[in-house]
């Protein structure tokens, strides 16, 4: 008999994701034996139930600092605050997903939901390359499969070009470890910060190959074009997951690279270039939004911008900037999962919600609805009185206060633009039409509740502005 080298405490820092993992295994089992029985809301409330007993292990952990398996994992208030953005991503989708899912393929959908939140919180805990790259698979491997799961072919090119260029972004990520690795003879983050690296022309070129690759996951430009494409294509509810989670995901790991694993006398220069791009991307992101006419794809875009945003936050590599991207990225996580909840009420007749033609005269008909898509994009406009607004606030003081200026000056100016794209939609659903538009369906429980549950998290983030302390040692 071999004996595992892992103490109880290793198992123990990975149970959040052990039971998102088991609660996945029983949807496949509860569909298996009870298809013809059971409501199809019993796959969605295990996997509900399994975020939350998750959540709750993850809340658990916070203020416990501990590294395990030999380094390759960490728990702590940094793992925790991204495992549970990625939780409520997770939850908010499984619920869209209950009002919109087509019941053949639920209990397999629901699962691969469950997988692919496994290897996104596996990227919030990772301290070492190994570790981020098999979270990151285990992340984008379920997503492949879930962006084609609907009988539709803009789906299955979703799913085709977020295949073949995610896996080529993969690739550059691969081979920059590698040289990360060959320069340093280690994969831990922790031993990157060696003051004689700074010198190593293959230390650069892997780093910078590392930061393509993320760079790739978090849409920034230039490697921004697949998003909308595969947002309008993907379902719904797995649009909503990839919205937050992946960011989430990616955000955590660039956090500890950025953080902990450059050499100090390299860090400005080497991560100069993606500040230069975040800034690039809050202006091209929200230059795309003023042509869409689909709000996925609208979303899309506002995606590449919100993670300008939040790196602008994380510009200087500070500990206050690191505090207020962690509260901006969980505001952002409220607003972008309910808009989409208000699409999926907007859903019906076997088509999503997601043209902007049928939003004209929303006010008239389902004025509650209205109200609550004007309360998300006026939050991720960033004006008051909403937590986007106070976000906004806390970056540009971070920005500034680091000494990144034009950051914090493209920030405003993108903000500018976006007010047109945004108010473009609430003038369309508080204008008196006259066109025959699209009804809504009668009433789609979860989507409303979802949409209720995002608005007063909102309002909650807005008057009592929580910001997570004591995360920056853990990221060391």
């Amino acid at each position: 008999m071999i004996a595992l080298p892992f103490t109880t405490g290793d198992w123990l820092a990975l149970l959040p994701i052990g039971i998102v993992g088991v609660a996945g295994l029983l949807v496949l089992v509860a569909d298996l034996f009870s298809r013809k029985h059971a409501p199809r809301y019993l796959n969605i409330a295990i996997g509900l139930a399994g975020a939350a007993a998750a959540a709750g292990f993850a809340a658990s952990q916070y203020g416990h600092d501990r590294s395990t398996f030999f380094g390759g994992f960490l728990t702590g208030g940094f793992t925790s605050v991204f495992e549970i953005v990625v939780l409520i991503a997770l939850a908010g989708s499984l619920v869209l997903y209950g009002a919109l899912g087509d019941e053949e393929v639920l209990g397999g959908t629901v699962a691969l939901m469950l997988w692919s939140a496994c290897g996104a919180m596996l990227m919030a805990g990772s301290a070492n390359l190994m570790t981020v790259f098999l979270g990151l698979e285990l992340l984008s491997l379920a997503l492949y499969c879930l962006c084609g799961l609907v009988d539709r072919k803009t789906a299955r090119e979703a799913a085709l070009k977020y295949l073949i260029l995610s896996s080529t972004a993969s690739g550059f990520m691969l081979y920059g470890m590698g040289l990360l690795f060959g320069a340093t003879g280690s994969v831990q983050f922790a031993d990157f910060v060696n003051p004689a690296l700074a010198s190593s022309p293959i230390f650069w070129l892997g780093a910078g190959l590392f930061l393509v690759g993320l760079a790739f996951k978090m849409s920034l430009v230039p490697f921004h074009t697949w998003a909308p494409d595969v947002y309008e294509g993907a379902p719904l509810p797995v649009t909503a997951f990839m919205s937050v989670a992946t960011k989430a995901a990616v955000l955590a790991v660039f956090a500890r690279f950025a953080y902990a694993a450059l050499p100090s006398a390299a860090a400005g220069a080497v991560l100069l270039p993606i500040w230069i791009v975040a800034g690039i991307s809050m202006i091209a992101g929200n230059v795309g939004m003023l042509a869409q006419h689909d709000l996925k794809r609208l979303l899309a875009y506002s995606g590449i911008a919100q993670v300008g945003y939040i790196l602008t936050a994380m510009a200087g590599t500070t500990a206050l900037g690191l505090r207020y991207a962690m509260y901006y990225l969980v505001a952002y996580s409220f607003m972008n999962l309910g808009a989409f909840a208000v699409a999926a009420a907007m859903s019906g007749g076997g088509e999503e919600g997601s043209w902007l033609g049928n939003y004209a005269g929303l006010a008239q008909r389902r004025p509650w609805l209205a109200a609550s898509m004007t309360f998300f994009l006026i939050g991720m406009a960033g004006l008051p009185p909403t937590a986007g607004f106070l976000g906004k606030i806390l970056i540009l003081s971070s920005s500034v206060g680091a000494g990144y200026v034009w950051m914090a000056a493209l920030l405003i100016v993108g903000t500018a633009i976006s007010l047109y794209a945004y108010a473009k939609v609430v003038f369309a659903m508080y204008s008196q039409t006259q066109h025959r538009v699209r009804d809504v369906r009668p009433f789609v429980p979860l989507a409303w509740l979802s949409a209720g549950i995002c608005t007063v998290a909102v309002v909650i983030m807005t008057f009592y502005p929580l910001t997570p302390s004591d995360v920056l040692p853990l990221v060391r």
